[in-house]
């Protein structure tokens, strides 16, 4: 089991799930790392006793600084507090639930100090898979799945006997708020409709994603980077009760899935035990309370965001930076009013095309560039810029 955590986003709905379970076990947390919500960080600082935190809000650190002033805590900010607390040498996980592009570069911190990652920031993947999947054999280091479908597969995975014999992925999906809904029922749907998620309680843009299924198709981006497979060979299916967390088939098409009550704390602590099983405080589950469980196939017509993510990962290069960047600046617009629930799919999905093909390698600065011109394209789009 690992030794030392250091938590970025550690104040966030995954962050404090993390320190609730190396709370439980008894791990010693030596860096934490928040946006700017210095009251609860100052808690958990407190509780922890960490080394290191790191605030990316240059005005929220120095209030930190002075609310800390009796710890020996030394207080860092910025991108630069960021990856330094992502590669601090008594580390050995750093478990990375920062929100949107921002966890990109100290992932890559992380991976290039040699510290393995427990990874809950689906955009490093998204956008930056082949640096971040590259660099991490480079260095020798694991990438840990925490979303609950990658775990799900990660641990279905564990029994099999090589690459050869895994068959296919199955992602299963919630299916947000809105599953069964039309496209012209979509149209007047209001945020907080939006943000009542049925099974999961997690942040405001991450619901969200969920309700346009953004999430599922970002998921398959990553599922690719993380299992070696192409589009073709990574499925979905909606499961409403989120109780099978995902499935793998392998190629007598036998199929194995991973099941549990919906509790981030079970991957997350597998992710910091594994491959070792402890208790944990998730309840059990007991089925017959379900009765049934129930399968659909998503529509990728009527929730755009799911089908621009595959059309994403089918061109490659950039576009699926182009297909996130697109969607962390509608989100807001919607959540503010400023456009209807279905032009978020609609703004993602020409973001897309409008990315240029790349020829070659890229590097961070190039993935950056293809995220930021995605957002102005979104902003100008919506008459918001």
């Amino acid at each position: 089991m690992k030794r030392c955590l250091s938590v970025l986003g550690s104040t966030g709905s995954i962050g404090t799930q993390t320190l609730d379970v190396a709370g439980r076990l008894g791990v010693k947390v030596c860096a934490l790392a928040a946006g700017k919500n210095v009251r609860l960080l100052e808690e958990q600082i407190r509780r922890f006793r960490p080394s290191v935190a790191a605030v990316y809000d240059p005005d929220a650190a120095k209030a930190l600084k002075i609310s800390v002033a009796d710890l020996p805590v030394r207080v860092v900010q910025g991108m630069e507090g960021l990856c330094e607390a992502a590669s601090l040498p008594e580390a050995d996980l750093v478990c990375n639930s920062v929100v949107g592009m921002v966890g990109l570069r100290p992932t890559l911190a992380a991976v290039a100090a040699k510290k393995d990652v427990a990874l809950a920031n689906k955009e490093t993947l998204v956008a930056g898979g082949a640096l971040v999947m590259r660099a991490a054999r480079e260095n020798g280091v694991r990438i840990f799945p925490v979303d609950s479908e990658h775990s799900a597969v990660f641990q279905c995975l564990q029994g099999c006997p090589g690459k050869k014999a895994l068959k296919r992925i199955i992602l299963t999906a919630s299916g947000g708020p809105f599953f069964g809904m039309t496209a012209r029922e979509l149209q007047s749907v209001t945020p907080e409709q939006a943000l009542r998620h049925p099974t999961w309680h997690m942040g405001r843009k991450v619901t969200v994603d969920s309700a346009t299924m953004m999430n599922k198709g970002l998921e398959i981006i990553e599922a690719s980077w993380l299992f070696g497979l192409p589009s073709s060979r990574i499925d979905v299916l909606v499961q409403r009760e989120s109780v099978i967390h995902s499935m793998v088939e392998y190629l007598d098409n036998s199929i194995i899935a991973q099941l549990g009550v919906p509790d981030m704390r079970l991957p997350i602590q597998y992710a910091i035990t594994w491959p070792q099983r402890l208790p944990s405080p998730v309840q059990p589950l007991d089925l017959a309370k379900y009765g049934s469980l129930t399968f659909a196939r998503p529509d990728a017509e009527t929730f755009r965001c799911f089908g621009a993510c595959r059309r994403a990962l089918e061109r490659g290069g950039l576009a699926p930076a182009a297909a996130n960047g697109a969607n962390e600046a509608a989100v807001p617009l919607f959540l503010n009013r400023g456009i209807a629930f279905p032009q978020i799919g609609e703004l993602v999905w020409k973001a897309v095309e409008n990315q240029p093909d790349v020829q070659g390698g890229f590097s961070v600065e190039d993935i950056l560039d293809a995220d930021a011109r995605a957002r102005r394209f979104v902003l100008r789009s919506a008459g918001a810029q």
